[in-house]
């Protein structure tokens, strides 16, 4: 495809932007949630300030959290740093509203990636008329509701864009070899940030390497991929971790594990590249077994690493927490909980399967490689959300290339001849791939089928989950000098953003000791709840009764914490210390 006729109208681009971000930010002021309102987000915001507090680049410890001992967390500095540098460059405007001013910054800055990556992937795949539709799509999409508004300042859109920016190159690299070079730079940075990003890494691994098993010709862009992985990986792992911890093994964040297996792949990449095989079935016999050899290698070496990131985790917090997180459910599952936005990403994304697979056999042979690469991505993604839910806004994100190739054509045929079926088809093409279309349909559809309840009146409404997050909660608390605080484990993060304190936990893996103990403490008898206190130099309890946390786990002892609280049956040594009307209730821990 000619250069000129993959550029964007960026009047067009701005005008999206600018709309969509106006509603974000609208919806951010009056919508009635806090500015940070996800646990990560305040997580983020937190160690931001610590690296801009002089905490040292590789120390990633917070050690306020596991408290007194501190827990080491497997975030990426890569989205720390652009962040800080925000807050760093608005302090001498803002001043004190330095931070909500990146927080407001940020998202919005991800979020014309996301225009720029989509409207650029649909022209690729789409040709020029997919413009409008690629930039149409993610305005009413769920995702960038959920992932994009202010406020979020998780890895997770930046995440979506590094996987954007690996279709858009691995795409464009099927007629200009030199573009692999940005999906490799993009596929190691994305693994630095989070293995979430894995299975996008194996997408572009596999699409170069079946480009490549097709055709010959594209063993140029097999080699510039695979060089710019490895190299990238080896550069990202000297940025996340000191030198005399670059060769030590861990499965669940970037580390000589993912190192090795990039390096691997970038050998094996240049040397399958160099090899003369005429036919494919030569080059699917070698590029197999130069990819079985590479896993047994890897896997030789770290046999740890089969059982998944999560296998040093404590089985009973697998159980009794990590299992019940509702974003780690299978598709099938969260339908059940959660159809609204389950179908609202899901069908966007399988309509995008199918439309991929329709372009390669029926399509345009000339863009038939181009497919074949986007197809690997899209695929996998699809697999992944059908195992977890929340890898939905990979897949759904991927989807709009497809969206706007179907509208195009659906608009083509329109134009063609105007009759029901193709305004019917126009149409439908629209409202299956904008996510919150589809969303008001199941909603409405929802509604009518299972009308809610009549609500029973109350004098005075108690305290909701999201008041608990609102800065206005930690007022009182943030006043108290610092001390040590046993919580809900969704409560840690915020406290740790809003206080000075030291809380025992917050919802990360790595922190599984608190995160255990703050179990037990809420569900095992008071008395050894007590002695949890006591170990941990514990003065102060603070909970948010309308947590899910606070309804307790289906063994709690009948004396535990959250039977006796609810029962209003808390033992002498625990002093309620909480405000009159406080969202947030604390009770202080006596001898």
């Amino acid at each position: 495809m000619d250069a000129r006729t993959e550029r964007i109208d960026w009047r067009l681009l701005a005008a999206f932007f600018v709309v969509t971000a106006a509603g974000l930010i609208l919806r951010s002021i009056y919508g009635g949630t806090p500015l940070i309102a996800d646990t990560d987000d305040a997580m983020r915001l937190v160690q931001v300030r610590d690296l801009l507090g002089g905490q040292a680049w590789y120390d990633l410890t917070q050690h306020r959290l596991d408290t007194p001992y501190g827990a080491s967390m497997h975030w990426s500095r890569l989205v720390d740093a652009p962040i800080a540098g925000l807050i760093l460059v608005l302090r001498p405007f803002l001043g004190a509203g330095a931070e909500t001013g990146a927080a407001y910054a940020w998202p919005l800055i991800m979020l014309l990636g996301l225009f720029w990556l989509s409207a650029k992937l649909s022209i690729r795949l789409a040709g020029p008329d997919g413009l409008l539709p690629g930039l149409a799509l993610p305005a009413f999409s769920l995702i960038t509701l959920a992932d994009f508004p202010p406020g979020r300042l998780d890895h997770h859109s930046a995440q979506i864009l590094l996987l954007l920016v690996m279709a858009v190159s691995t795409v464009g690299a099927s007629d200009r070899p030199r573009r692999a070079i940005w999906a490799g730079i993009a596929a190691a940075i994305a693994i630095a940030i989070g293995i979430e990003s894995l299975p996008g890494v194996v997408s572009a691994i596999l699409a170069f390497g079946l480009l490549w098993v097709i055709d010959g010709r594209h063993a140029s862009a097999l080699r510039w991929f695979g060089m710019a992985f490895g190299g990238a990986s080896l550069a990202c792992l000297a940025l996340a971790l000191p030198p005399d911890r670059w060769l030590v093994p861990a499965c669940d964040a970037i580390s000589s594990v993912y190192a090795v297996a990039a390096l691997g792949t970038g050998l094996a990449f240049a040397a399958l590249s160099l090899l003369r095989l005429a036919g494919w079935r030569s080059r699917l016999i070698a590029g197999a077994v130069a990819g079985a050899a590479l896993v047994a290698i890897v896997a030789g070496l770290f046999p740890q690493c089969l059982r998944g990131p999560y296998a040093a985790l404590d089985p009973w917090l697998v159980q009794n927490w990590l299992d019940r997180i509702e974003e780690a459910q299978p598709t099938h599952v969260a339908l059940f909980n959660n159809p609204v936005y389950v179908i609202a990403v899901s069908v966007p994304a399988l309509l995008a399967l199918a439309v991929a697979v329709w372009a390669i056999i029926r399509g345009d042979a000339e863009r038939r490689p181009k497919w074949i690469a986007y197809a690997c991505f899209l695929a996998i993604a699809v697999l992944v959300a059908l195992v977890q839910v929340r890898a939905g806004r990979f897949a759904t994100s991927l989807a709009v290339p497809a969206g706007a190739a179907l509208i195009v054509a659906a608009r083509a045929r329109y134009l063609r001849r105007s009759s029901i079926g193709s305004i019917l088809g126009l149409v439908g093409s629209w409202i299956g791939f904008a996510g919150l279309g589809l969303a008001v349909i199941v909603g409405t559809a929802t509604a009518i089928a299972t009308p809610d309840e009549t609500a029973p009146i109350t004098e005075t409404a108690a305290p909701t989950e999201t008041a608990c997050r609102q800065p206005v909660a930690f007022t009182a608390l943030a006043a108290l000098p610092a001390t040590r605080i046993m919580s809900p484990v969704d409560l840690g993060s915020h406290i740790l953003l809003f206080t000075p304190h030291a809380v025992v936990a917050a919802p990360y893996h790595r922190n599984q000791d608190g995160v255990r103990d703050s179990f037990r403490f809420f569900n095992e008898p008071i008395e050894e709840a007590r002695q949890i206190l006591a170990d941990r130099g514990i003065s102060l309890v603070v909970v948010c009764p309308a947590m899910p946390e606070m309804r307790g786990l289906p063994a709690a002892a009948p004396d535990s914490f959250v039977k006796l609280l609810d029962a209003g049956e808390l033992p002498g040594w625990l002093t309620e210390t909480s405000p009159s009307g406080s969202a947030l209730r604390s009770f202080s821990v006596g001898s």
